[in-house]
């Protein structure tokens, strides 16, 4: 989702903690449920379905839903599309195809945000390898966020490491602060220099959110306003955690899917 702008980052409180991990519980719960749904054929609006349909069973408000004008509760990014993918009837999944899922929600107040990226049958070699190096890239920027540690070390870990493995960051859509609102301060991106920025103390909670392209880093919008794709038509893959940092290091708010 677009960003809100945020003066001043807010450390939480182990309460407060306790309610985004509340709300984290379900969104971990509706991404699973959404995940186990994707197939070779699928419409992705089916996938929508799913997502509001446990958003009801589980008694949350979708956090996507209506937020500055967004039509879904669920993005469904397809291949090239990078995020904000809206599901439709039109779209249907194919064999070979890899698919983005981000799902948040509004529970007692407190929200939680998390994503997946899955292959829909049998997937390319190169796809596969796309999606594990996304998704370790998520695991390194939660090993970074430690007490004491810099915000340009949870961006860096995750440059450093796609950039190795032979992708690129998608440079215009960044992780965030998050708890009472969807979009809080700070503003977390995916590259960086380690060692700077904001000092990171418990009470934090971030949506870390690796976008990684096979191919270039910048991005557009389609015509619906919302649907980001990389400019060179690559393949992109996005996992996302809400972690908190305590005491004891960082705690995934989300954890269940991925």
């Amino acid at each position: 989702m677009r960003q809100a702008t945020a003066a001043a980052i807010e450390l939480k409180s182990g309460p407060e903690i306790e309610a985004i991990r509340r709300a984290g519980k379900a969104v971990s719960c509706v991404l699973a449920k959404v995940a186990a749904a994707v197939r070779p054929g699928v419409k992705t609006s089916e996938l929508e379905t799913v997502a509001r349909d446990q958003s009801k069973s589980h008694g949350v408000k979708p956090a996507f839903l209506g937020y500055r004008g967004y039509p879904a509760a669920l993005c469904v990014s397809v291949n090239a599309e990078v995020v904000h993918g809206i599901p439709s009837a039109l779209r249907a999944l194919a064999e070979g195809d890899i698919v983005s899922l981000d799902y948040g929600c509004v529970l007692e107040g407190f929200y939680a945000d998390a994503a997946v990226t899955l292959g829909v049958g049998r997937i390319a070699a190169q796809a596969q390898k796309l999606l594990d190096v996304t998704r370790v890239s998520l695991e390194r920027a939660i090993a970074a966020m430690r007490t004491d540690a810099r915000l340009g070390d949870v961006s860096s870990a995750v440059q450093d490491y796609v950039e190795e493995q032979g992708f690129s960051i998608v440079l215009d859509f960044s992780g965030h602060g998050i708890g009472r609102a969807l979009h809080e301060a700070p503003s977390v991106p995916n590259y960086g220099t380690a060692g700077t920025g904001t000092r990171l103390s418990p009470g934090l909670v971030l949506a870390l959110e690796p976008m990684v392209s096979a191919g270039t880093g910048r991005t557009e919008v389609l015509a619906d306003g919302w649907t980001a794709v990389t400019r060179d038509g690559s393949l992109a893959a996005h996992f996302e955690h809400t972690v908190a940092l305590t005491e004891s290091g960082p705690d995934i708010l989300t954890e269940g899917h991925g």
